[in-house]
C-alpha cells in the first residue's frame, strides 16, 4: 500500500561529466527546509564512471586516448528510462519535481514527454530545453551561443571523439592556461580552491549520443507540465542569451503554460556555491503551488 505525503520529492538530474555527487550542497539545504530529494546517477555515471589508470597521475595520455569508452553506447533513451523508473517509484509518496542542470535538461524534457502525468513540475537550472532545434549540439551553432567560452576548451580533449563515441576531457591537466580557461567558462565566481574541488568530482567522458539526440519537448505531453527556468546571468558555458532563447521558444510553443522564471547571478556551476538560494527558489515554488491549490478549493 502506498503512502502519500503532502510534500514533494525533488528528483535531481546532473549534467555532462557529472554525477549525483554535485547535488550534495543543494540536498543539504533542501533537507534543512524539510524537503525530500533524490539525486540520480545517470547510466555510466557516479560509481559506474570510467576512470582508467592512464587518467591517473602520472598520466599516459596516448594510452588513455585509445581506451574504449564505456559511455559510448549510452543513449538519451537510456537516461530517460532510468529516470522514468525513479519517477514511477517515488510518485506514490507525493508530487514529483524534476530538476535538471545543464545537459540534464534533455533528460527531464524527455521524461516529461514519456510520463507527463507523473511529473508535477519541471525545473531547468541553466539547462538545455530544446524546442526548435533538436539537440544541444545544434543550438551550439546559433548566434545566442557565441558568448560561450567552451570553444577554447577543445584543447582539453583527449582522443578522437568520433572514434570514441564520447567527449573526453582531461580535468586532471596541470596546464595553467587550460585551467584558467575552464574556470572562466564554468566557475568564474568561485575561488581557485573551490574550482579544483569541483573538478575532482567530474568524470572525463560524456556520451556524444546523448548530446546529439533529438531532445525536443512536445506540446501535448511535456508542454502540459508546469515548468520553471532558473537563469544564471554569469553563465559562460550556456550563455544567458541562449537561456532566454530556450525560454522564449518554449513559451511560444505553449503560450498558456509559460515558464516561471527566476534569476541568479552565478556562473554555470556557481549555483552550487550558493545552494541556499537554489533551495529557497524550489521551496517557494512549492509554497506558491500550495497557496494556489488552497485558493482553488
Amino acid at each position: 500500500m502506498s503512502t502519500h505525503h503532502a510534500g514533494p520529492t525533488f528528483v535531481l538530474v546532473h549534467g555532462a561529466g557529472s554525477s549525483s555527487f554535485m547535488w550534495a550542497p543543494v540536498q543539504r539545504e533542501l533537507a534543512l527546509l524539510g524537503h525530500r530529494s533524490l539525486a540520480v546517477d545517470l547510466p555510466g555515471h557516479g560509481f559506474d564512471a570510467q576512470y582508467p589508470v592512464a587518467y591517473q597521475a602520472p598520466q599516459d595520455l596516448d594510452a588513455w586516448a585509445a581506451e574504449p569508452a564505456t559511455l559510448a553506447e549510452v543513449t538519451l533513451r537510456d537516461n530517460v528510462d532510468m529516470v522514468v523508473d525513479v519517477v514511477r517509484r517515488v510518485a506514490p509518496y507525493g508530487p514529483v519535481v524534476l530538476v535538471g542542470a545543464s545537459l540534464g535538461g534533455t533528460t527531464i524534457t524527455q521524461v516529461g514527454n514519456v510520463v507527463p502525468e507523473l511529473v508535477n513540475r519541471l525545473v531547468y537550472l541553466s539547462a538545455w530545453s530544446c524546442v526548435q532545434r533538436s539537440s544541444p549540439v545544434e543550438y551550439m551553432q546559433e548566434p545566442e551561443f557565441a558568448d560561450s567560452l567552451l570553444a577554447p576548451l577543445a584543447a582539453m580533449n583527449v582522443g578522437d571523439p568520433a572514434g570514441l563515441g564520447v567527449g573526453r576531457a582531461n580535468y586532471r591537466t596541470a596546464d595553467p592556461e587550460l585551467l584558467a580557461a575552464l574556470k572562466a567558462a564554468i566557475m568564474a565566481d568561485g575561488t581557485d580552491e573551490q574550482f579544483r574541488a569541483f573538478l575532482n568530482i567530474l568524470q572525463p567522458d560524456e556520451s556524444l549520443a546523448v548530446m546529439t539526440a533529438d531532445a525536443r519537448g512536445q506540446a501535448d505531453t511535456w508542454g502540459t507540465i508546469a515548468r520553471t527556468y532558473i537563469r544564471l546571468t554569469g553563465d559562460r558555458t550556456l550563455p544567458v542569451a541562449m537561456q532566454d532563447r530556450l525560454i522564449a521558444e518554449a513559451d511560444a510553443l505553449t503560450p498558456d503554460n509559460p515558464y516561471d522564471v527566476h534569476t541568479m547571478d552565478t556562473s554555470h556551476v556557481g549555483f552550487l556555491l550558493r545552494p541556499a538560494e537554489v533551495a529557497g527558489i524550489l521551496d517557494r515554488l512549492i509554497a506558491q503551488e500550495r497557496r494556489e491549490r488552497s485558493d482553488a478549493s
